[in-house]
């Protein structure tokens, strides 16, 4: 995942957006806290069945692994060859899916063994991935989300994310919450929560100061991966590199 806006420019509008207050903005209070591994470079988060599943990139570095949110520990985990830069993942039925940054390879494991099982062809580059209980959402970087038929990986549409009017890009790992996208701004401390049919971001989640919460290693440990457990509605967030996640409640909005 690389910046397309520069990141002056990205923080820029977002705080522009918040004090021209035309959409509305949560905060957050900090419910709980769990070890992560400050080696993940964090590219897809996914609860699922109690277990975490988790995506990581950097070549040579990027693996799939499922592990238990109070302990951090892995409890199946499989490395992508050094060739792969590791992207967002997703899970439909048995299956997970697991994106490649710019190789346009898409893997497919079985959710239980982590046995590789197919692989599909992405046209673009690839960042984040949900699943809205019937298609796919990919994101690439750009303000496009793409909707993706799971069983052949064929794109059935695509809406453009528009805050206030304008362009919002550099969308990164997603989430499907209630009826909502939510997604990253790479490099930044906002959550985006996008309408699947408008495209329109209906509000923003600004979560500054949650890095200051956990220790970081590195300068390209920023905040991104967003989980959810439909089953008790907690939200689980957490950065690349970062040793902590945490679970959050919404405050507002304002």
């Amino acid at each position: 995942m690389r910046l397309i806006l520069n990141i002056p420019t990205i923080l820029l509008y977002f705080w522009a957006s918040l004090l021209l207050a035309q959409t509305p903005v949560y905060d957050y209070r900090v419910l709980e806290k769990y070890p992560h591994n400050p080696l993940n470079y964090t590219q897809g988060l996914v609860f699922h069945d109690g277990f975490l599943y988790e995506g990581t990139g950097q070549r040579g570095q990027s693996r799939l692994q499922r592990y238990r949110l109070e302990t951090g520990a892995d409890l199946e985990s499989v490395s992508l060859s050094d060739r792969y830069f590791g992207e967002g993942i997703e899970i439909v039925g048995d299956r997970l899916f697991q994106l490649t940054w710019q190789s346009h390879m898409v893997f497919v494991y079985n959710l239980d063994s982590f046995e590789l099982q197919n692989n599909f062809y992405n046209p673009t580059e690839g960042w984040g991935l949900a699943f809205d209980g019937k298609e796919l959402v990919l994101s690439d970087g750009s303000e496009k989300l793409y909707f993706i038929d799971p069983s052949n990986f064929v794109r059935t549409r695509e809406i453009s994310v528009t805050m206030d009017g304008q362009p919002v890009r550099s969308l990164n790992e997603l989430e499907y919450i209630e009826g909502e996208i939510w997604a990253n701004i790479w490099q930044t401390d906002f959550i985006v929560r996008i309408d699947p049919v408008t495209g329109i971001v209906n509000s923003l989640i600004n979560l500054s100061g949650l890095s200051d919460l956990t220790s970081r290693a590195g300068s390209d440990a920023v905040l991104n991966g967003i989980a959810y457990d439909n089953d008790t509605k907690r939200l689980i967030v957490t950065g690349k590199l970062w040793a902590d996640l945490f679970v959050i409640e919404l405050q507002g909005p304002r």
